[in-house]
């Protein structure tokens, strides 16, 4: 292929990677509805767990996905309330005494944000190993099929968007799922069966080309088809019908909107500035992991600036807590939801936010006609395409270095909770890397009673153990020599341990000589 063929076959990749209307008609406008019948219920929950009215969770959810889906620098990730804050929010309203205060914290930590970004500090998210990123993104699969299982059997107890191993009412993953099958409700079966086949079948259908499929998401379908079995159940099986407000969309009505200001005259509390400061944290490195996570499963594999994320995330959080909302980050779940329906471009995290706005004025009563067993449906799909087995398998034939790593992050996540997980699984994952490292550092060879001992990269104080182990195996009345030359850089440690075995050597009656190991403390 010529070089003229190439560039002309790469600019027309970008161009259909790039907003248009072709792209939103087929990819983004579809993708962008499905993140907006999932995110929907998501926001609600996490604001009502986070003790905060459930209009802020609406309205994060909106500027998550008009403000920050504008200025990130990620074509597919989702930004909105996030679970891993429930916990940090709750408390932080509770320390702080008033939601508007709180508000004020939600301000200053996106002002934080936003001066990380533009300081460089999103290059953390680049020290994550991938063993660990993709162990994060099978455990979040398998956490959203595990929290939703019992939704979809209609125990609809915890909060949409839990990921956390122990819930707020006490019970966990797995005790919930048991009680939703001991207290399941035939309506709710029969409609998340039902839902999941379609959502099969639509998959099926799309793959082989079909122009339906194509125009019309199947999530959609299942939300309509939720919403028409329900009724159809009213009619003939009154039993049957899902009617407690619990097992159903709870959107606020248009009566209900209040827009709330921060208490900028408390400026100088300093439970304010620590609960800012917290929030700034806990929702960088969340933005950051959900990034990387999503540039894993972009089928274009495109790489975002996680700087820029930041930037965009640190606006998005001033915008929210500005007027009302919550924090917000990029969010894995709805980054899956958006990846899994065909989004191309971050006009479908826009477009979501823009449907989210459109249905909260205009037609919230029938939106809150939606079953939690469709949208639980959907969601148990977009796990299982984050959490497939051949992910597992592929893991485990990469060998133990990558495969411990990974399948260590997925049990942590599960058993606690998101960035738990990520800190354990990354904690052996540089173990890991070290190992590796220690390993391979340094060489050594030998013929008769001359020995050779090479570092075959550069060499720090975390191979200083395996030196003083191979230098002190040596056997008396040789001749050692020790080549720098492939190192560009060694330790200060390293060069005192050589240096006290030479002073040592005479001893055992070796000889010493060096080669380029002076040239870097000269």
């Amino acid at each position: 292929m010529s070089a003229k063929t190439m560039k002309s076959v790469s600019t027309s990749n970008m161009a259909s990677l790039s907003p248009s209307w072709a792209n939103f008609k087929q990819f983004d406008g579809p993708a962008g509805l499905v993140v907006f019948l999932v995110a929907m219920p998501l926001c609600l929950g996490i604001a009502l767990a986070s003790g905060a009215p459930l209009f802020a969770g609406i309205i994060s959810g909106i500027v998550g996905g008009i403000v920050v889906g504008a200025l990130s620098g990620s074509a597919i990730s989702v930004s909105g309330p996030a679970a891993g804050l429930t916990i940090i929010v709750f408390t932080a309203i509770q320390s702080i005494g008033s939601f508007k205060g709180f508000l004020l914290a939600v301000v200053l930590a996106g002002a934080m944000q936003l001066g990380l970004g533009l300081l460089g500090a999103g290059v953390i998210g680049d020290y994550v190993p991938n063993s660990v990123i993709k162990g994060m993104l099978a455990a979040i699969g398998l956490v959203i099929i595990l929290k939703q299982i019992p939704h979809a059997l209609g125990r609809d107890k915890d909060f949409e968007g839990d990921l956390s191993f122990i819930a707020a009412n006490g019970s966990n993953t797995f005790t919930d799922v048991i009680s939703g099958v001991m207290s399941a409700s035939a309506g709710a079966v029969v409609i998340s069966v039902l839902s999941v086949l379609v959502l099969i079948l639509w998959d099926q259908w799309s793959a082989r080309g079909a122009r339906v499929p194509l125009l019309v998401p199947g999530p959609l379908v299942v939300v309509v088809l939720g919403i028409a079995i329900n009724n159809a159940f009213g009619l003939f099986l009154p039993g049957f019908k899902l009617v407690q407000a619990e097992h159903l969309v709870q959107l606020p009505m248009v009566n209900a909107l209040e827009f709330m200001l921060p208490d900028f005259s408390r400026y100088g509390d300093l439970r304010i500035w620590t609960a800012a400061g917290t929030i700034a944290l806990v929702a960088s490195i969340e933005s950051l992991l959900s990034v990387e996570a999503g540039d894993r499963i972009d089928p274009f594999r495109r790489i975002s600036s996680p700087n820029r994320e930041l930037v965009a995330q640190g606006i998005g959080n001033m915008v929210s807590g500005m007027i009302g909302g919550l924090p917000v980050t990029s969010v894995v779940v709805r980054t899956s939801a958006n990846v899994s329906s065909g989004g191309r471009t971050r006009v479908s995290a826009i477009f979501h936010g823009v449907l989210m706005l459109l249905a909260v004025v205009a037609i919230p009563m029938y939106l809150n006609w939606t079953p939690l067993a469709s949208l639980a449906a959907v969601l148990i799909m977009v796990g299982y395409k984050l959490t497939k087995p051949k992910i597992y398998l592929s893991m485990f034939k990469l060998g133990w270095d990558q495969f411990l790593p990974f399948v260590v992050t997925v049990l942590a996540i599960v058993f606690t909770d998101l960035l738990k997980g990520v800190v354990i699984g990354l904690v052996l994952g540089v173990f890991f890397v070290i190992r590796g490292n220690h390993r391979s550092a340094i060489s050594v060879v030998s013929q008769d009673d001359w020995y050779f001992l090479r570092f075959n990269k550069d060499i720090t104080f975390v191979n200083k153990s395996e030196l003083r182990t191979k230098l002190n195996a040596l056997p008396a009345n040789t001749t050692l020599i020790i080549d720098a030359t492939r190192s560009l850089y060694m330790d200060r440690d390293i060069f005192e341990v050589i240096e006290d075995f030479q002073r040592s050597a005479p001893y055992k009656n070796i000889t010493v000589e060096t080669k380029n190991v002076n040239d870097h403390w000269k």
